[in-house]
């Protein structure tokens, strides 16, 4: 039987492979020994961005600075 909604899964239940293949909805989810795990989305571009820019900001700060945390 195809899935086409979220909602007709049971989280509690395990699932195939096969079943997988039947899954027809937007939501993005992982199957992992027949258990399904919801995936989060991929951040967006400009937060990732963002996030680069600050930590090789502060690894360089930090490069010039003689202490380490222990």
């Amino acid at each position: 039987m195809e899935i086409t909604s979220i909602d007709q899964l049971d989280f509690n239940k395990t699932y195939s492979y096969a079943d997988y293949l039947l899954w027809k909805f937007q939501e993005r989810l992982e199957l992992i020994k027949g258990k399904i795990f919801a995936i989060s989305p991929a951040l967006s571009r400009k937060h990732q961005d963002i996030s680069f820019n600050i930590t090789l900001t502060l690894g360089n700060l930090f490069k010039k600075v003689p202490c380490k945390y222990m």
